[in-house]
């Protein structure tokens, strides 16, 4: 399904001036993205796959492939796979401390896609300038105000801030004060998407009423049909509150741990200990930091995996933002963004 006209041929003629002025104000961030509708994809690993990405893609959305711990050969065959289910562009979420950062950029760029999302932290020189040699977009992270503008002026071409709300590796402040902070600083000069803990259309429209020009959602992509997550991990969210999601804590101070926000359960236990048993190779000189900080990576990604795709939603990691009190049901993508848009609309409308 296309999701052409979603905005400009909303399901109620009294949401028409609503349904417009939405297109007016996501207008910089479609044709950025050369979409519909600027709602961006987020890249959850092991879910932002071919089925997923393509199907928000094919509704008016941008999907965006999360590589996570992928290798070359792998993304090589994800892209190759998305981009035979569907004509619309869509993006690759990248890590910058991946140890094949490099021949990953290149895949991108052999696949020519449209839009690389570099996360993760500054990335390393040079791959700024290959990715944009090779004509791609570069998105950027940027969880405070002096890091957006040392990513503006690397030359980053849009910019996503994402607060603590968000699932998955978050950061130390909320979306709304991140959003008052970087908004009215630098959404003049560059595109800048907002996410971490969206779930409704009128938390859109004020994001985009403060300067943005689009939004990145996840937590509510994951239970849509067409998302291959399993039937146990979708119960996990459909029961879930916002107060089930929470982060998990640092155990050892000598090893920086980014924290990801996860529901409870005894992964969140399991992790302090996996801290532990790294921390103290590390003071053992087994292993350097870089090397103790990609072994907690592998952890994340593996049990995710156990979630997500072996459907173990106690010992595996059921990684979800704070918005999953807002996911109910299983749906299609189409439906959970038509229904975003007409929330959206509605509200603009509201205000006159």
């Amino acid at each position: 399904m296309s999701g052409e006209g979603l905005i400009a041929e909303p399901r109620a003629v009294h949401a028409s001036v609503g349904h417009e002025r939405l297109r007016e104000l996501m207008h910089r961030g479609t044709e950025f993205l050369g979409c519909d509708i600027a709602i961006m994809g987020g890249a959850m690993s092991w879910i932002s796959e071919r089925h997923l990405v393509a199907a928000i893609s094919d509704a008016g959305g941008f999907g965006v492939i999360a590589c996570g711990a992928m290798g070359p050969e792998l993304l090589d065959a994800e892209i190759a796979a998305t981009k035979a289910r569907t004509e619309r562009p869509f993006g690759v979420n990248l890590i910058t401390m991946h140890p094949q950062l490099s021949e990953l950029i290149d895949v991108c760029a052999r696949h020519e896609v449209s839009h690389v999302v570099l996360a993760g932290g500054l990335p390393p020189g040079g791959a700024i300038e290959r990715i944009k040699a090779s004509g791609a977009r570069l998105v950027c992270f940027a969880p405070a105000l002096a890091l957006a503008k040392k990513l503006m002026r690397s030359g980053a071409d849009a910019l996503v801030i994402e607060g603590m709300e968000a699932g998955g590796h978050i950061g130390p402040v909320s979306t709304s004060v991140l959003a008052q902070e970087i908004l009215p600083v630098v959404s003049k000069d560059i595109p800048v998407f907002v996410a971490g803990g969206i779930g409704r259309g009128e938390a859109i429209a004020a994001y985009l009423e403060m300067g943005a020009v689009g939004v990145q959602l996840g937590t509510r992509f994951v239970c849509a049909q067409e998302c291959i997550a399993h039937p146990n991990f979708k119960k996990a969210f459909i029961r879930a509150s916002a107060r089930d999601a929470i982060p998990s804590v640092q155990i050892d101070p000598r090893l920086p741990v980014i924290p990801v926000r996860a529901l409870k359960n005894q992964e969140m236990v399991n992790f302090a200990a996996k801290q532990r048993e790294v921390a103290q190779r590390l003071d053992e000189g087994a292993i350097e930091m870089a090397e103790a900080q990609l072994q907690i990576e592998h952890y994340w990604a593996g049990a995710l995996k156990r979630a997500v795709i072996d459907g173990d939603v106690e010992s595996g990691s059921v990684m979800a933002g704070q918005s999953v009190g807002m996911v109910n049901r299983e749906e299609p993508v189409a439906a959970i963004i038509q229904e975003l848009v007409d929330e959206a609309a509605a509200a603009l409308e509201s205000r006159g």
